[in-house]
């Protein structure tokens, strides 16, 4: 099981329904309406916030990579 996997393994129903409904928003190309930001100093790598969870992501030449699912707070993205 990969890191993903357990953290979404982790959450309750309700979160990981939320997390899959923006993910497919992310990857159909539908990104209106989600909370998305450029991580400071990084040109590929951004952050979608679901609540107080956040989807660490990179995008290469239109290709999305997820990096972490996890809570946030002063770990997060370290």
């Amino acid at each position: 099981m990969d890191q993903i996997q357990k953290a979404l393994a982790k959450l309750s129903d309700k979160e990981r329904k939320k997390i899959k409904q923006a993910l497919e928003k992310l990857f159909s190309g539908d990104i209106k309406g989600l909370n998305i930001k450029k991580l400071k100093d990084r040109s590929d790598i951004f952050r979608l916030r679901v609540g107080d969870l956040r989807i660490i992501y990179r995008m290469n030449e239109n290709k999305i990579s997820i990096l972490a699912i996890s809570r946030r707070n002063e770990n997060t993205y370290k």
